[in-house]
């Protein structure tokens, strides 16, 4: 036939690949924000119950509390920085004595005071203190700024006390660890904010205890440079043969640099930056609780752009948000296009996930059942309150989300890691959205019921590559979306294409491939909107309009050859109500800081790409 269109063959797979639902972002007691967010009382083995499906107690309102849903795989990632420190000098003041208390007064006045903000119930006036500053002129190197570093009190020596706790989370994972049945990961976050420029990363490892307790997680009170953590994790990797990914989260708030042309410290992408980056970043977490970061918001092709944009910095003052391509996936994905051309190497070549980013050691990722990012946001009368630092932020200015959907033939450490290393993953905003697409050219006598067989027999499933070297007709999707079992009907499943032409110039569209209620497209390609069944005296909704899953088969209608391109499937729910609705409702308020009433969630595909 002329054409490869097959980089790993997986077909032997396609009977046995199974679905899984998890959170890979999720902060215990043992992170410096959450405990100082009234987060006191969670550590690893409660976040782990509530994932199960078990009962725990609220480490708030200690309320008895569950998840509907259990999940099947977990990644506890507390913060590296001071990892515990803060959580364990409160508990026990007599280790002040090991850092060498009473022996440095300026270091001891602030540990003192410190402490004393805690016990007064002022301890969020800790964690907003270790905010960072505006940076104090303009520069590409956020990190060689003097503000660009956050400014936790200086403990001294705080090894004993992180290996602790590091060995408390190890031991958690491999406790709550049932092959076969719930998957536990060893994982933390590396949290550089330099001038509020979020360029956090979760690191994950599939390997256990034996090889994890041979390390301490990588802070960046070491470095705040991407490429001194990728250093790290090669280095240890190779000395310990273990191995690890890495997941940048919240690019919507890194105010350009995430997906950035040019390195934090200023420079060009090379191919060996561009190579170092995509190796340990295969995956991206598209969407959380602290807004979506899928496109740019209020794109005029896109009216589905502008979705829980969340506009405040992680940073100790108010800023104005100022969205830039650098700060979401889609742009970064055509960037991605740029460099593969002219560096023979994509940087930005990865996958889509969700997660929640709960620091309440909760993963609630369902409106109805939303325990806030942090402790002191868990309730309706104390959401109207500024945290993280910015006047104007609020409990309501976040939704409850997400999860990360995982093809993989096993639920155990060896096969979801292999899955996310290949990409075959997929982000939802909460609901449990079952997604798959597969891309080729011989689709032939595919349908609903044999979708999988021939999908991987024939083709490549999200994440894959597609080859193609003498054929003029474009590549074909087949897709296959269904909804939330126990959740909201679907509204439609969207193909959004990226490409770049023989000039260099990106381009992006959006294809409505599939939809209910036998609407009708008209003459410029638009679809109605699906419509809106919220009842906003109750928060509920009703499923009589929407369908339940969907099935497709679509062709690429302006393929060309010669230009590269990427597509990833978008699928959106019908209305549905917000969380801000139900504590709307139940406070009897018509507050406008609750609003958004209603919320239209959605799941992304990681994209299939295809190169000339």
């Amino acid at each position: 036939m002329g054409f490869i269109f097959l980089l790993i063959s997986i077909s032997s797979l396609s009977e046995e690949m199974k679905l899984y639902f998890g959170d890979t972002h999720l902060h215990t007691a043992y992170s410096f924000d959450a405990f100082l967010n009234d987060n006191d009382s969670a550590y690893p083995d409660t976040a782990y119950r509530w994932a199960r499906g078990l009962p725990v107690i609220h480490p708030y309102t200690r309320t008895r509390v569950q998840i509907e849903t259990p999940l099947d795989f977990l990644v506890v990632s507390d913060h590296a920085e001071y990892l515990g420190v803060i959580t364990e000098l409160s508990r026990d003041r007599d280790q002040l004595i090991d850092l060498g208390f009473f022996k440095n007064l300026v270091r001891d006045i602030q540990i003192w005071f410190a402490l004393f903000m805690i016990d007064i119930g002022r301890a969020e006036d800790v964690f907003n203190y270790a905010l960072p500053e505006p940076a104090s002129g303009d520069g590409h190197d956020l990190v060689a700024d003097p503000n660009g570093s956050i400014a936790p009190v200086p403990y001294g020596d705080v090894t004993n006390i992180k290996t602790k706790v590091w060995q408390d989370i190890v031991k958690s994972a491999e406790e709550h660890y049932i092959p076969g049945i719930f998957t536990s990961f060893v994982g933390w976050e590396w949290t550089s904010t330099p001038t509020g420029a979020n360029l956090h990363r979760v690191i994950i490892s599939p390997d256990g205890a034996e090889k994890a307790l041979k390390y301490l997680p990588y802070g960046s009170d070491v470095s705040q440079y991407p490429r001194d953590l990728w250093k790290w994790l090669d280095t240890t990797s190779k000395k310990l043969s273990t191995r690890f990914l890495a997941i940048p989260h919240n690019s919507n708030l890194s105010k350009g640099y995430m997906f950035d042309e040019y390195t934090l410290e200023g420079e060009p992408f090379d191919a060996t930056y561009a190579s170092m980056r995509i190796k340990w970043e295969p995956v991206v977490e598209v969407t959380q609780v602290k807004g979506d970061s899928e496109s740019l918001p209020n794109i005029e092709t896109d009216e589905f752009s502008n979705f829980e944009t969340y506009t405040h910095y992680l940073q100790s003052y108010t800023s104005e948000y100022i969205p830039k391509k650098g700060d979401y996936v889609r742009s970064a994905l055509k960037l991605g296009l740029k460099f593969d051309q002219t560096l023979g190497v994509n940087p930005y070549k990865f996958g889509l996930i969700g997660s929640t980013d709960s620091h309440t050691s909760l993963a609630s990722a369902e409106e109805k059942n939303f325990w806030g990012k942090y402790s002191n946001d868990s309730t309706p009368e104390i959401k109207d309150q500024a945290i993280i630092g910015d006047a104007d932020n609020s409990g309501w200015s976040m939704s409850a989300g997400g999860l990360a959907g995982v093809w993989a033939k096993e639920n155990n450490r060896e096969e979801i890691y292999a899955a996310f290393k290949r990409k075959e993953v997929f982000a939802t905003t909460g609901p449990r959205i079952r997604l798959q697409i597969f891309g080729g050219w011989d689709f032939d006598g595919i349908n609903a019921q044999n979708y999988q067989d021939i999908g991987y027999e024939r083709g490549v499933p999200m994440g894959g590559d597609l080859y193609q070297t003498s054929l003029d007709a474009g590549p074909s999707f087949a897709i296959r979306v269904t909804k939330d079992p126990v959740g909201a009907n679907l509204d439609r499943a969207q193909i959004i294409k990226g490409w770049i032409d023989m000039e260099g110039v990106t381009h992006e569209k959006i294809f409505d491939v599939a939809w209910s209620d036998e609407r009708v497209e008209d003459k410029d390609g638009n679809l109605e909107l699906v419509g809106n069944t919220v009842n906003l005296n109750t928060g509920t909704h009703e499923n009589s309009i929407g369908a339940t899953d969907f099935f497709a088969l679509w062709q690429d209608p302006q393929f060309k050859k010669s230009e590269r391109a990427f597509y990833y499937l978008r699928a959106l729910e019908i209305p549905t109500a917000r969380h801000s609705l139900l504590d709307a409702l139940a406070l009897q308020s018509d507050d406008k800081k609750m609003k958004p009433f209603t919320i239209q969630e959605r799941a992304y595909s990681s994209p299939i790409w295809y190169n000339p």
